[in-house]
């Protein structure tokens, strides 16, 4: 996928956003407001000078939205539901350099909640993502003990598992396993 560094980085900010839900099968990993001060930190959000717990209620109504655009049944679904998310945001395309990185388009405004931060550039990169008719490349693990979400970035479209160091190494030894026995 021929996306710029804004893209890639807003992509794997929302798969790593949606995988902090206990949707996707584990504990809750943004449930403190320093479990989002870090989550911001890592994922290098700009502007977010101070957290409250009403952001911490945003950043999660905006991570399931997230959630049911990656596990939507069928494109219309998932095109509605992030039209709906995009309608509740102050989208505000503006060019910008920061922390290294070449120059790139913010979406949301500048004094944007990190909840609408995150809606915006990230909704908009999915968006790009369903107008590009790469909306297949949104996927949920395969491996049966694990529903974490990812972006599908292979050539070939063929990734099925969240990591392959993980979920796509225990299944390939669970096999070798079968295959021995058997």
């Amino acid at each position: 996928m021929p996306f710029g560094h804004d893209m890639v980085h807003s992509l794997a900010t929302v798969v790593e956003l949606v995988n902090t839900s206990p949707s996707t099968g584990g504990d809750d990993g943004m449930a403190t407001l320093a479990e989002l001060r870090a989550f911001a930190e890592s994922r290098q959000m700009s502007g977010i000078t101070t957290l409250t717990p009403r952001d911490l209620v945003q950043v999660r109504r905006v991570r399931e939205a997230f959630h049911r655009v990656f596990t939507a049944p069928d494109l219309p679904t998932a095109v509605r539901i992030l039209n709906g998310l995009l309608a509740e945001t102050r989208i505000t395309p503006r060019l910008t350099e920061h922390d290294g990185h070449p120059l790139h388009v913010h979406y949301f405004a500048a004094d944007a909640s990190p909840a609408e931060h995150l809606a915006a550039d990230c909704g908009v990169a999915l968006a790009h993502l369903l107008v590009e008719g790469e909306w297949e490349r949104l996927r949920t693990c395969s491996a049966p003990d694990c529903e974490h979400v990812f972006v599908d970035e292979s050539r070939n479209r063929s990734r099925v598992y969240c990591d392959s160091r993980t979920c796509g190494n225990r299944m390939h030894v669970a096999a070798y396993r079968a295959r021995r026995r058997a």
